[in-house]
């Protein structure tokens, strides 16, 4: 989609620090932080939301969660453990309106999350 900034990190338009990649999604060091850990994995279609997906992106869902389970791995968290975070729509803090999910890790996270 035109002017979506993850849209323009899949067509290597703008950097990013890629720790993962495949054919359906693409992983990178969020800009800002909030935790040891924070790595983004973004799918290379452009999905607005999570409620924008339908039956014909299984595959990108499953790759997704299959990339953050590899990237938690070889970050040495998996075992102690992280969380994954989707936001959907502005009330649920989302800002780039394109299909991401959040890898933290590396603290105690503590909950509810804010």
């Amino acid at each position: 989609m035109m002017g979506c900034v993850f849209c323009k990190i899949v067509q290597k338009q703008i950097p990013a620090k890629i720790v993962y990649e495949d054919d359906k999604v693409l992983a990178f060091e969020d800009a800002t932080p909030q935790a040891p850990v924070h790595i983004l994995i973004i799918s290379k279609e452009h999905i607005p939301t999570v409620n924008d997906i339908n039956a014909g992106h299984k595959e990108i869902i499953s790759s997704l969660f299959a990339a953050a389970k590899k990237i938690a791995e070889e970050r040495n968290i998996a075992q102690k453990g992280y969380r994954l975070v989707i936001n959907t729509n502005s009330e649920a803090g989302q800002t780039v309106f394109h299909i991401h999910m959040h890898i933290l890790g590396g603290r105690h996270l503590a909950w509810p999350p804010g």
